[in-house]
């Protein structure tokens, strides 16, 4: 899949089904998500989001057209509660049909776009960060699309992610990982994990699993399992645990999602420890 349908497909699918994925929420579990990103209001992360890509969108048309942009320094914080603050008296409606129409525009921009400007990396930087990152960061109500691009896409160029990055021991350092075959070891037998409760949530709806016990003497224990394991064959163990997960994601229907347990294993396990491991 090229750049360019990767990004119109997060347009029109992920973004396309971020509200009514809310609004399926149990109103109390909803706000909880919401509020555990720091807004008070969904309407307040639809307003942060919005404000993002009104703001970036102008210089990736601009870049795309090889015009000069003007370099912004960003006082995030500040960003943040003006998008906040702009929209907070807005009806409802109004704001949403706003919000509608922005993500509509969007993906004709895209669609616009030649191929060749996904390539740019200050253009893809910025698509990245808005349209793809950020739906990973405001995670509210996991999709199917969402848990697949990240298994496609992200994880598929981990390695070579590492392998390209000029700051290897510092990032290990961070990690807390003696090598990188052992961070793959360790994302991929979580991916176990994961694959336990998928399926025991698909035999039985009411199946809860609380996991493999204390997290820090789980993750030694990894550890201490592939010690004597090879980097190139826990490269290949986990582009073939990669493949599995793939194929898993794959054969679930979508009301699979709104299992709890299926939605909060998925979610932990492939999109948001993909950004706690990120290079």
């Amino acid at each position: 899949m090229s750049r360019k349908q990767r990004v119109i497909d997060f347009v029109e699918i992920e973004w396309g089904g971020y509200i009514e994925r809310f609004n399926r929420l149990p109103g109390l579990d909803g706000m909880q998500r919401v509020r555990g990103q720091g807004y008070e209001r969904f309407r307040d992360m639809l307003a942060h989001i919005l404000s993002w890509w009104e703001d970036v969108m102008p210089a990736i048309l601009a870049l795309a057209e090889k015009r000069e942009i003007e370099r912004k320094k960003y006082d995030f914080d500040a960003f943040n509660a003006e998008a906040v603050a702009k929209y907070k008296d807005w009806d409802e409606a109004g704001f949403l049909a706003h919000f509608e129409k922005s993500r509509q525009k969007a993906a004709a921009d895209f669609r616009s776009m030649n191929e060749a400007a996904f390539e740019d990396k200050r253009i893809w930087g910025r698509i990245h960060g808005i349209f793809i990152h950020h739906a990973r960061e405001h995670l509210v109500a996991l999709s199917k699309f969402l848990t697949l691009d990240t298994l496609e896409h992200e994880w598929k160029e981990y390695p070579a992610a590492f392998d390209a990055s000029d700051r290897q021991e510092d990032f290990l350092k961070k990690q807390g990982a003696a090598r990188f075959g052992d961070l793959l070891a360790h994302n991929f037998v979580w991916w176990d994990q994961g694959m336990i409760a998928v399926q025991g949530a698909l035999k039985d709806p009411s199946f809860k699993y609380a996991g493999p016990g204390d997290t820090d003497t789980f993750n030694a224990g990894i550890v201490a399992k592939y010690k004597g394991t090879s980097e190139e064959e826990l490269r290949a163990l986990f582009e073939q645990k990669r493949l599995a997960m793939i194929e898993l994601v794959h054969g679930l229907p979508e009301s699979a999602f709104q299992n709890p347990t299926i939605e909060d294993w998925l979610a932990a396990d492939v999109v948001e420890h993909f950004d706690e491991h990120a290079v």
